[in-house]
């Protein structure tokens, strides 16, 4: 039975912010407020050594303000000219690119792991684009598009869309309607609202949801807890999460941690639909706990 679970020579803008921070405080930041200013490229960081216990985040931040040290004397002229150097910066001179032999490695979703083998998801280049390029001096931010995930330039009311996952390419409304009705077959129409920045409490939330992905297409269900939980803390008022955290723990067999998630989602959901499946999970549970008395 399955449920259907969803060395720098420039001082950084974020050394106060890198310092200090933990993952579990930044997304508890992001819960209260999605807008806040963290830097994501730090958060990444914090994420992949959930899986990476042994990553070292300063020396990926210290590469990251290395890129950013090389781009910035290069970023002149009109934001199309700077724009345009950003993208052959990273994805013709360094070779960064979209991994589309192995979409869903989970590596594609870890900045440390993008950024040493230069191939990713389209969020986390667009991640990387944003790092480098604000570190840089160009304000740089992240447009979530249904099934796919860009970035874009801004200079007061001057925009330029750019695509990171296939070479940087400048995008225009048409081109961003044909994309998303390439990926996902349905019709899609660019207005100002889906091209408008997206948070960054919700893009931490889109790459945590990259990685569930991954991770439950594998059967990895330990691994898919631990993001999941991470999940819990970032949307805590969504009770699918610890719903499906509970279903998780479960079947990595892992009964104990499960019990409580399950219950929760019970109790706030009492007629949901799955009820009576997640019953199903929480007798599991409780039955395995029983047995070790």
């Amino acid at each position: 039975m399955t449920l259907a679970l969803g060395s720098p020579s420039t001082r950084s803008p974020f050394a106060v912010t890198i310092r200090s921070m933990k993952l579990s405080s930044a997304l508890a930041a992001f819960a209260t407020d999605p807008h806040q200013p963290i830097d994501l490229a730090r958060v990444g960081l914090l994420i992949a050594r959930d899986a990476y216990s042994q990553m070292n985040p300063r020396i990926y931040l210290r590469r990251i303000d290395r890129l950013a040290d090389q781009l910035r004397p290069r970023l002149c002229g009109s934001l199309a000219a700077r724009t345009a150097e950003l993208s052959t910066f990273l994805f013709e001179e360094c070779g960064f690119a979209g991994n589309t032999e192995h979409y869903y490695d989970p590596r594609n979703s870890y900045l440390n792991k993008v950024l040493d083998r230069q191939v990713g998801l389209p969020i986390a280049l667009s991640v990387l684009a944003m790092a480098v390029g604000t570190r840089a001096g160009l304000n740089v931010v992240g447009v979530g598009l249904p099934a796919h995930f860009i970035a874009k330039a801004v200079d007061g009311k001057s925009e330029i869309l750019f695509d990171p996952f296939n070479g940087g390419q400048f995008l225009d409304e048409e081109a961003c309607e044909a994309l998303v009705s390439g990926i996902t077959g349905r019709p899609f129409e660019a207005t100002p609202e889906s091209l408008a920045p997206t948070p960054p409490g919700a893009i931490v939330a889109r790459m945590l949801q990259n990685l569930k992905t991954a991770y439950l297409a594998d059967r990895s269900y330990i691994r898919a807890a631990r993001v999941t939980y991470r999940l819990t803390q970032l949307i805590p008022d969504d009770p699918t999460q610890r719903r499906d955290l509970g279903v998780l723990l479960v079947q990595a067999e892992e009964h104990g941690r499960a019990i409580d998630h399950l219950q929760h989602y019970l109790e706030a959901m009492p007629d949901a639909e799955d009820a009576k499946e997640v019953q199903k999970f929480l007798a599991k549970a409780l039955g395995e706990v029983s047995r070790w008395n």
